[in-house]
């Protein structure tokens, strides 16, 4: 999708595209631990930690998820995307974000929207 176009659609700040991080918690339990069969194990004790999990995707360089067309009011024709997980979550995401009323539609060609922010 052109910058022009994601601006229309999203405004110019683009808010919603800010990737915000999780901190996760780790605990270990106590163990034991065999370094090599037949040796004796040695005991390994208990601890936790946190790191911060920033988001991610299963892509790499091929195109990956559904394809999608999205128009709004402006658009000027429809635009293609791809779409990870469920379309329910992008959806979400435009009723979140989206400046204008924009609808899309499947691959398999079932429509979805319109979605706008506050609506």
């Amino acid at each position: 999708m052109a910058l022009g176009a994601l601006k229309d659609l999203l405004g110019d700040t683009f808010e919603g595209l800010t990737p915000v991080p999780e901190t996760k918690q780790v605990t270990v339990k106590s163990h034991s631990r065999t370094r090599v069969i037949g040796q004796p194990a040695t005991s390994v004790s208990g601890f936790s930690y946190e790191f911060t999990q920033w988001p991610t995707s299963q892509a790499n360089n091929a195109a990956s998820g559904e394809v999608v067309l999205l128009s709004w009011d402006g658009s000027d024709g429809s635009w293609t995307g791809r779409v990870t997980g469920a379309l329910s979550a992008l959806g979400i995401f435009l009723v979140a974000n989206s400046t204008k009323p924009v609808a899309f539609r499947s691959e398999r060609g079932t429509k979805y929207g319109p979605f706008q922010k506050g609506t």
